[in-house]
């Protein structure tokens, strides 16, 4: 009998300001809010995938221990990879959010093209095309 894999169904990250999540996301993504409460805001992405974001404090709460914060001169140990059909475009409203550019545009290694930046947390989003 063949077992059934697990399947990756929501991204949730730890912020410590709420409501500058929330904005920045809404700002840099076109996105269906689902989930509205205090702590935590969730979010429809495309192929039923969903990013959420958590107030640090309740983030821990369900962890039992800190979530670690990014200093300002590093990021976090997570990447979020994101595909665009208008990579230019997305670029623009990603760096209109507040984005820091990490890596600039460019041709890759493995075949696609793609921008690195930081969340106001310090999380790496990296918009990217095939080529």
């Amino acid at each position: 009998m063949a077992t059934k894999h697990s399947e990756l169904c929501i991204v949730i990250l730890a912020v410590s300001d709420l409501k500058r999540a929330s904005i920045f996301y809404e700002t840099a993504f076109t996105l269906e809010k689902v989930v509205d409460t205090p702590v935590y805001i969730e979010y429809n992405l495309p192929n039923q995938i969903r990013i959420g974001l958590y107030d640090r404090t309740g983030f821990s709460r369900n962890t039992g221990k800190t979530a670690q914060q990014s200093e300002s001169e590093t990021t976090s140990a997570t990447e979020l990879y994101f595909y665009c059909e208008n990579l230019e475009n997305s670029i623009q409203n990603i760096l209109d959010a507040g984005a820091e550019v990490l890596s600039p545009l460019q041709p890759r290694d493995w075949g696609d093209r793609a921008a690195y930046f930081s969340d106001p947390d310090g999380n790496v989003l990296v918009l990217a095309e095939k080529i």
